[in-house]
Formats: structure tokens, C-alpha cells, sequence
């Protein structure tokens, strides 16, 4: 099989990011597919500068089954896919890594795009990260109230910033 992608700088990356990440959603990957990993569909995110480099801000809540894997392995990726693989990312969202074989029920097919990750043949762009800082989110210092209203359980987000170690882009 050809290897479906180019590796292209961060700067290179196509698209709306605001778009890619509330409406499109991604795939937020932790763990080797050889041995044991977990994703989840995940629609708050960023990317940006920080520190001198090109980072990715993803948020994961503690009772998600990725909050383990994005705490014991040093990389995460983030996988984007076309319209067509809706479905697919809907199912991984509604649906928890303890419970079900999320590769299995969605056809996705996982591969190893370097050090210890895994992401997805079928995405059209995946970005490699290697976590740099984590912070639990912090109620107490929220600007607008109306911001501690999308957590009804309080269950609050770590936020993990990652530096973007590899872009792969679907080559057709």
C-alpha cells in the first residue's frame, strides 16, 4: 500500500482551523496502535505560537477513557477527515474506548505516523504532537459566568499544549 500522505510544514496547513475544529471535528489520538491507544472525537481545540513554537491547545475531561492515555504518553495526535467520515466521528464520540473497539464499529484503519502515536489512514491531515504543558481548568478564574455553565457537573477540562512535531496532508 502507498503511504496516502505528504508531510508539510505547520504553516502549510489548508483550511479554516475554526472551521476544522467546531464544525469538522477531529479525531484526539494517544497511545500506539501496536499496543494499546484510545481516540475520541473532539470539537474545542486550537493551534497557534507559543513559546517559539507552532502548538496545539486540545481539552480533554478527566472521566473520558483518553484522559488515561493523554496522561501517560508523551504524544497525542489530532486527525481531520472529510465530510464523508461524519458517521465515523460521531460514533467515536457518543461511544467510550472501555466499552466498545471504536476501529472495529467505524472501519477507520489505524497506523503509526511516528514515535508512539497513532492516527487514521482515512484522515486528509494529521497533525503529531508531543505534549509540552497541562492545566486543569480552573472555575474560579472564568471571566463570564456563562462560561461555568457548559460544565452542569463541574467536570472541568485539562488542557494540554503540544508542540507539532509532524503535519501529514493527504496527498489525492
Amino acid at each position: 500500500m502507498n503511504f496516502p500522505f505528504v508531510e508539510i510544514t505547520p504553516a502549510e496547513i489548508p483550511g479554516n482551523v475554526f472551521k476544522m475544529m467546531a464544525g469538522d471535528w477531529f479525531l484526539l489520538t494517544a497511545g500506539a496502535p501496536a499496543g494499546d491507544f484510545n481516540t475520541m472525537t473532539a470539537a474545542w481545540g486550537a493551534l497557534g505560537v507559543l513559546w517559539n513554537r507552532e502548538v496545539s491547545f486540545v481539552f480533554v475531561r478527566p472521566q473520558r477513557y483518553t484522559w488515561n492515555y493523554m496522561e501517560k504518553n508523551r504524544r497525542y495526535t489530532m486527525s481531520f477527515f472529510d465530510e464523508k467520515y461524519r458517521k465515523a466521528l460521531e460514533y467515536c464520540g457518543s461511544h467510550s474506548g472501555r466499552d466498545v473497539d471504536k476501529t472495529g464499529e467505524t472501519g477507520l484503519t489505524p497506523f503509526e505516523p511516528g514515535k508512539g502515536t497513532t492516527a487514521f489512514l482515512e484522515a486528509k491531515l494529521v497533525l503529531v504532537c508531543r505534549k509540552l504543558y497541562h492545566q486543569d481548568i480552573d472555575s474560579s478564574r472564568f471571566a463570564e459566568g456563562w462560561i461555568d455553565e457548559l460544565y452542569p457537573e463541574k467536570g472541568y477540562h485539562r488542557m494540554y499544549v503540544g508542540a507539532i512535531e509532524k503535519v501529514l496532508l493527504r496527498k489525492d
